[in-house]
């Protein structure tokens, strides 16, 4: 049992004893830390939150206390319900909120839940926010209003017809195109909140026959949520025996997509953002961003357009500072999420499948072979549960002595490259592991690589 702190949210177990995994105690606490955090810098006399959830079992048990709690310091919640982590996003500045709470651990499985905290522009916050918010959670100096000066709930459940009218507003999304391609797609909503907004927002983009999967927002996950290749095979064998000419799976929260081609295999999260991205920038020159563990496609692409491809740590909030910086027009990380600055500053799958099906759609051409277009590069991504007195630095800076002749990176964790090939490595800021990417040109070279780090790593711990 475990209870995560991190520039990804307060992330953990359901149960167990306070402190050590996410309890109702510790709801309160975080839910208390985070408005006494905005409070500070708020002028005004009155706070407002923004609240969703995906729908996993333990949320509607979240929800209610982070309400409570809320409202007793004199906060007043828009809560949005059933909702979508981007959608969330979007909600904060359109209801000039102070912050947001989107109730999910997003890839983990069922027992798992968290907090994920937004400011108010309805990002994420910085690793310094970070930092100060959970000094505040240790001090549990809160204060509580009187019974005259408590907070409000309002409930909302118009922001998924607000967030498909944004997307559909896009100058790069074409209905019409899409429209005319016919497109029968199906797709695999792992029993979440995407089984409410997908099917609308496909119908909207005039997509001809949707089959859907696993859309019962019930929190019963049919299969592990991360939307990686071993956990897709019911919908690759549903893509080819009805036809269709692409799937689409997302997350429990709605921020990274994959993409099955219609002969059933995996077009790669990793090429999600490249083929979006590549479609972005044949319609505007401008720059992008992804994280250390994502491909070097996403750069090859980028320079052919000429633009400049730059590099950030893991972490959503470390690609959005750095797409900031570099004025960005594209972005994301390798895990299937695009982030598209048009719309919002954060990661986004139902942007990326309007902006996916508008590609596809303009480029004539079956999925599989848009997706043989792009450089072949595969990614062998693996990882090592940690021993709670695990010495990251110790081991890291063993390989890093290791491979001392290589070029190598510290910025997050440490990358090391092999010309064409690369290895990364690093501490999970949503579980107690530790990553282990590597990328070559073909699936034996990166698997070797990966594996020959992992067995030194192993004489490590």
């Amino acid at each position: 049992m475990t209870l995560i702190k991190s520039i990804s949210g307060i992330r953990g177990t359901t149960g167990g004893n306070a402190g050590t995994n996410l309890t109702p105690l510790d709801v309160v606490k975080f839910t208390a830390a985070f408005i006494t955090f905005l409070k500070k810098d708020i002028m005004h006399k009155r706070t407002s939150l923004v609240l969703g959830r995906d729908a996993r079992i333990s949320g509607p048990m979240y929800s209610r206390i982070i309400i409570a709690t809320a409202n007793a310091m004199g906060v007043d919640i828009t809560d949005l319900g059933l909702s979508t982590t981007p959608t969330v996003e979007i909600a904060v500045p359109i209801l000039n909120a102070d912050g947001g709470i989107i109730i999910t651990a997003s890839h983990n499985p069922a027992e798992w839940n968290a907090l994920k905290l937004l400011n108010k522009k309805g990002e994420f916050l910085s690793a310094r926010d970070g930092d100060e918010l959970l000094k505040i959670a240790d001090q549990e100096n809160f204060t509580f209003n009187g019974v005259h000066e408590l907070g409000t709930l309002t409930i909302d459940s118009s922001f998924f017809d607000k967030h498909i009218k944004m997307i559909l507003d896009l100058p790069l999304v074409d209905r019409n195109v899409i429209e005319k391609a016919k497109l029968k797609v199906a797709i695999d909503c792992v029993n979440s909140t995407g089984g409410l907004v997908l099917p609308n927002l496909l119908r909207k983009l005039g997509v001809e026959e949707i089959i859907e999967i696993y859309c019962e927002p019930n929190g019963q996950f049919p299969h592990n949520p991360e939307p990686l290749p071993e956990n897709l095979s019911a919908i690759s064998k549903l893509v080819i025996e009805r036809k269709c000419d692409v799937g689409f799976v997302v997350d429990p929260d709605v921020d990274r997509l994959a993409i099955v081609s219609e002969d059933g295999s995996m077009f790669g999260e990793e090429f999600t953002l490249v083929a979006v991205a590549d479609y972005v920038l044949q319609n505007k020159q401008g720059n992008t961003v992804s994280n250390l563990s994502s491909t070097v496609s996403l750069k090859e692409i980028t320079e052919k357009h000429r633009g400049s491809y730059s590099a950030s740590a893991v972490g959503e909030v470390n690609v959005v500072e750095l797409m900031k910086s570099t004025n960005a027009i594209i972005g994301g990380e390798g895990n299937g999420g695009v982030i598209y600055p048009a719309l919002h500053y954060g990661r986004d799958a139902l942007v990326g499948i309007a902006l996916f099906l508008t590609h596809l759609s303009k480029s004539n051409l079956k999925c599989s072979a848009l997706r043989a277009t792009y450089p072949y590069y595969h990614i062998s991504k693996n990882k090592i549960a940690l021993p709670l007195d695990t010495d990251m630095d110790l081991i890291l800076n063993s390989i890093q002595d290791k491979y001392q002749n290589q070029a190598n990176s510290r910025i997050d964790g440490l990358r090391i490259e092999f010309g064409s090939a690369w290895v990364h490595l690093r501490k999970s800021n949503t579980e107690p592991i530790i990553r282990i990417y590597a990328e070559s040109t073909n699936k034996d070279k990166a698997d070797k690589l990966a594996a020959i780090v992992i067995e030194f790593i192993k004489t490590l711990l």
